[in-house]
């Protein structure tokens, strides 16, 4: 689960980890009152994708009356196709270096993982390999000093601002174990006349650990479709694109949306409808299907568990009842599939034996 960046530096306050004076806004009228506060401010737009400073989503002002044009200006944002509904106003840091810091998961080393760089701020991603310092984490004997120490080393860090660190890092490790954390990022890490803030937060909780932290705000990023699906124990990702995708199993899903791709179309979703789906089931995945509004379906079925005759069925009972009239390309083997080919060809619909035949079809007639 994502968090907000004004929900990340609530739990970093909590940790006694230094972040800048602010309040969640929701108006221009409240985001001069702020600035009539604190000064100087910036403005963030609370959105949970990235680049927000690129997309215009962050911008600073001197006075109320400029806080108040540029709140206005971005509550009337869509970034990433996400509707800023929320603001955070805070007081300008005095900046006199920007840093970067995070601790995440190793998945290989199955262990936390300290990021730790002299080159925070836009485009950390582009950082030379050996700017980049990564200390892996032994969870048994936890972040000692001394490791923190070695990290200051190996960054070219001393004196008081090594003092800094020795700090600021014990806070965010404890706050990633304790609330089992995936990710606690801070970029920009502001270097500032009083020491180390956190002007910015990012912070994931592990879905699967939320059960032990009620106390913790829900967040979610899904779509109507999406949360649809999960009420009905379904996988389903939308994507955006034209051509509605349904196959049964992940592996063969994944595998389907990447030679869409690769013949140049573009994938509005990923559904797994799983292996032995019932046609009630069946017909549930396709009225999710047509939720995106696609131009055509790309239903690709390999056949164990799940019957080739009972996902054919529930497509022309389902296209029938809801007088679907898309063009689909079918791909089918395995169980009963004579049985499923027969089913589909009485309703006019031609069945392919090979997923790349099948998924050029799909790729043809979106471009019709």
């Amino acid at each position: 689960m994502k968090l907000y960046e004004y929900l990340g530096k609530k739990l970093f306050y909590r940790y006694d980890i230094p972040v800048p004076r602010g309040k969640l806004v929701e108006s221009a009228g409240e985001a001069a009152e702020a600035a009539a506060e604190f000064g100087e401010v910036v403005i963030k737009s609370q959105v949970l994708s990235g680049k927000r400073g690129k997309s215009g989503g962050i911008a600073f002002a001197a006075t109320p009356a400029e806080a108040k044009d540029e709140a206005e200006k971005i509550l009337k944002m869509r970034l990433n196709d996400v509707t800023v509904d929320k603001i955070l106003v805070e007081e300008k840091l005095n900046i006199e270096q920007e840093l970067y810091l995070a601790i995440t998961v190793d998945p290989a080393a199955r262990c936390p993982l300290v990021l730790a760089s002299l080159d925070g701020g836009m485009d950390v991603e582009e950082v030379a390999e050996e700017r980049m310092i990564k200390w892996p984490v032994d969870t048994s004997i936890g972040l000692q000093n001394y490791m923190i120490r070695e990290i200051c080393r190996l960054m070219g860090v001393g004196g008081n601002l090594q003092k800094e660190f020795l700090k600021f890092l014990p806070k965010l490790y404890k706050m990633f174990r304790e609330l089992d954390a995936e990710l606690a990022e801070i970029n920009p890490l502001a270097l500032t006349p009083e020491g180390l803030v956190a002007a910015d937060a990012k912070v994931t909780i592990d879905d699967d650990a939320l059960y032990r932290h009620p106390q913790l705000p829900r967040v979610t990023e899904k779509t109507a479709l999406e949360l649809k699906a999960e009420e009905l124990d379904l996988a389903y990702v939308e994507l955006g694109g034209d051509i509605a995708v349904m196959a049964n199993g992940a592996g063969i899903t994944m595998a389907t949306l990447d030679m869409v791709q690769h013949y140049g179309g573009s994938p509005a979703n990923f559904l797994d409808f799983g292996g032995g789906a019932d046609i009630e089931r069946t017909a549930q995945a396709l009225e999710l299907l047509l939720g995106t509004n696609p131009r055509v379906l790309m239903i690709n079925i390999f056949g164990g568990i799940t019957r080739c005759d009972v996902v054919a069925e529930a497509f022309v009972k389902t296209r029938e009842s809801k007088g679907i009239d898309l063009p689909v390309a079918f791909r089918m083997v395995g169980t009963n599939e004579t049985e499923g080919r027969a089913i589909l060809e009485k309703a006019g619909i031609q069945a392919f034996s090979s997923m790349d035949d099948a998924v050029r079809h799909a790729v043809e007639l979106s471009r019709a």
